[in-house]
């Protein structure tokens, strides 16, 4: 039903988009609508067209791709007629074409892209993290000067991003005018390869060597990427030179990470490298007590408790686990009692375990995972890209699976059964001693039990 309250001939921009920021806030969330909406404005209304005001081409171009049906709808529904939506850059209004450099440039581009919910004020502190969370209180207190670079490595989910973010939001919370970069080791090597292809490495080196402070994600992922290493190594050495302060995440110690360059292996460890392990019983129970409170809910210890023992692994499923029976709770309008959480554990743990998958379900999904032919997964090849997911493919279907040795090695090309037990032996060893192969498994088991 089209909403007709406005007369296009006398309402004003300010009302008309005050009104569309109400309807449109609880479709993209707090902290989209913070990030993104609250930084547009609407410039003008005519018949068939809105045009939307950024104040730079990163908020822009993250509008318009990301949320541009969203905003049609919205004003659809407000104006009781389709309009077509154009945006503009505050900067470019004056000039017949953006310029290239203000989406590598400005300083607000930089920082919008750091998630506010994310601080050090509501990171959960224990012995398994104690240490990192330190580190990162120096660093805010001297940028550049403490610990420098930052290298906080653990297993996934258990808190490396958390702390990232957290510092980035507190530098920006005491220098506002920071230039601070966090990016994805993807968005480095996507934002490489791009500047190659377009010629604009200039562009790239004016994005990332001109921060104050550069935090990157998984740096793990650079394995084997000779160029994405050359450039970050000159990028390193640049914003080391200049003290600006380096935070990098990984899965393992740069020791442990193949096909990185000793060069950069040396630089990395040049400053401070903080493992983060597995929370404990109580830190586990002190993140749920925060969660509790991010939202709104008011879940009694015991419970809390009961939640904590019944999943010991990372933050990010024991988050997920909390949500769930939260939500339980409310649709169902059930206290939360001991005994209900008790129900919906045992009621999840019952589903999980009848959930029925095929060994073909295996086959086709490790071959999606490493991009590979299911002939060669099962054929005679050699080959050594192919070994390691035909070990995982042997493990899952003997552990996951319960199938003899004998019919895993039929599935996989008439194997003999030795064959089959050492990779399913090795596997399991290495589940518990390579990060790697364990976040692999992880992945792929997720996979399984989604589909």
């Amino acid at each position: 039903m089209w909403i007709t309250d406005f007369d296009l001939s006398t309402m004003d921009n300010l009302r008309l988009w005050h009104k569309f920021l109400e309807t449109i806030k609880s479709q993209v969330g707090p902290v989209n609508y913070k990030a993104w909406f609250l930084k547009a404005s609407l410039k003008s209304c005519s018949d068939d067209k809105i045009v939307l005001s950024t104040p730079h081409a990163f908020v822009k171009e993250t509008l318009s791709q990301k949320y541009l049906p969203i905003i049609e709808t919205g004003f659809a529904n407000l104006l009781g007629k389709s309009v077509a939506v154009e945006f503009i850059v505050k900067e470019a209004e004056k000039q017949t074409e953006e310029k290239e450099e203000d989406f590598f440039q400005p300083i607000q581009a930089a920082v919008s892209v750091l998630n506010p919910k994310y601080s050090l004020s509501n990171y959960v502190v224990g012995p398994s993290n104690n240490v990192a969370y330190a580190a990162a209180q120096a660093i805010v207190q001297n940028p550049g000067t403490s610990y420098n670079p930052l290298f906080i490595y653990g297993g996934t989910g258990v808190g490396k991003t958390h702390l990232m973010l957290g510092i980035g939001n507190a530098i920006l919370d005491k220098k506002p005018h920071a230039k601070i970069i966090y990016s994805p080791s993807e968005k480095f090597m996507n934002d490489y390869v791009a500047a190659i292809q377009t010629r604009k490495m200039g562009d790239l080196r004016a994005k990332y060597r001109l921060a104050d402070v550069l935090l990157v994600d998984d740096i793990q992922f650079f394995s084997g990427r000779e160029g994405t290493q050359e450039e970050f190594f000159h990028t390193f050495n640049e914003l080391i030179g200049k003290n600006s302060q380096i935070v990098l995440t990984s899965d393992r110690s740069p020791h442990e990470i193949p096909k990185l360059e000793d060069r950069l292996k040396s630089r990395f460890v040049g400053g401070l490298m903080i493992d983060i392990q597995q929370p404990d019983f109580d830190t586990r129970v002190a993140i749920l007590r925060s969660k509790c409170l991010e939202h709104k809910a008011n879940l009694p210890e015991e419970t809390l408790k009961m939640l904590a023992a019944s999943f010991e692994t990372n933050i990010r499923e024991l988050e997920g686990q909390l949500v769930g029976i939260l939500q339980l709770l409310q649709v169902q309008n059930l206290p939360p009692t001991p005994e209900n959480i008790g129900k919906h554990l045992q009621t999840k743990s019952i589903q999980q375990s009848n959930i029925k998958i095929e060994p073909k379900k295996v086959l086709e999904t490790v071959c999606e995972y490493f991009n590979l032919n299911q002939k060669d997964l099962t054929g005679a090849k050699r080959q050594k890209e192919l070994v390691l997911p035909r070990h995982i493919t042997m493990f899952i279907l003997s552990e996951q699976l319960n199938l003899t040795v004998e019919k895993i090695g039929q599935l996989l090309g008439k194997r003999d059964h030795t064959t089959v037990m050492h990779g399913r032996d090795k596997i399991k060893k290495l589940v518990n001693q390579d990060r790697e192969v364990q976040r692999m498994f992880i992945e792929i088991k997720q996979k399984l039990m989604s589909s």
